[in-house]
């Protein structure tokens, strides 16, 4: 990508954090875990392939050498090595449960970089939603109902469908209950903050789910 090694370890490369959070998460739900192992400065899978960003050229204020010049081709070839199989897999794993009759919450996890374009961001935490808010609604009072945490709806930005693929590709138009999660990673910059974290939220998100109107109707489009 052209990027020195401070650079491809620092936000503007990877949700650092996150795949610790969501692993331990996981296991502590019993619940099916699909991290993607690649920056998304190579591709970014939660966005649309015709998303102007898709391949971004620029990462805060960093240019991105190796996304300059990138063609058709290679942004395809972009596109079947990483992005496919990743949504492939997620893809897999809800058709399973449908078949299976299981009921299902998508969980979308991410983290945010304390400051950006040197404005600090007050938030812990942020739930983020677009059209559906059914799971992200109870999990807002969850987690501002901790007494410790400075919470965000739709912060450190807004869900939306040029940004947030994942939730709209397989939460919105599956009618599945959904939320996406973004942790400040300061607070999970180590094993000790995501435990911390994925306790928190194996303990609130039950509850969360327990909220959900039953039976679930997926909102209109």
């Amino acid at each position: 990508m052209g990027l020195s090694e401070d650079q491809l370890a620092s936000h503007i490369a990877w949700d650092a954090g996150a795949a610790g959070v969501a692993r331990r998460l996981g296991a502590a739900l019993g619940a099916y875990t699909v991290c993607q192992r690649y920056s998304r400065l190579v591709i970014d899978c939660n966005r649309p392939l015709d998303a102007a960003d898709s391949i971004a050229p620029r990462s805060e204020r960093t240019l991105i050498p190796g996304n300059q010049t990138v063609g058709p081709d290679a942004a395809q070839e972009r596109a079947q090595e990483i992005f496919h199989p990743y949504h492939h897999e997620i893809r897999r794993a809800l058709d399973e449960r449908a078949a299976e009759g299981r009921p299902t919450v998508l969980v979308a996890m991410h983290s945010f970089t304390p400051v950006f374009m040197d404005v600090a961001r007050p938030w812990h935490v942020g739930v983020l939603y677009n059209r559906d808010a059914r799971m992200a609604r109870p999990l807002l009072g969850a987690l501002r109902g901790e007494g410790d945490l400075v919470v965000g709806e739709n912060e450190p930005y807004a869900a939306g469908d040029l940004t947030d693929h994942s939730i709209v590709e397989h939460g919105e138009r599956r009618g599945l209950p959904y939320v996406e999660i973004e942790i400040r990673q300061d607070l999970i910059a180590d094993g000790r903050g995501q435990e911390t974290w994925a306790e928190r939220l194996a303990r609130l998100l039950p509850a969360a789910i327990a909220a959900l109107p039953t039976p679930t109707t997926p909102p209109s489009r």
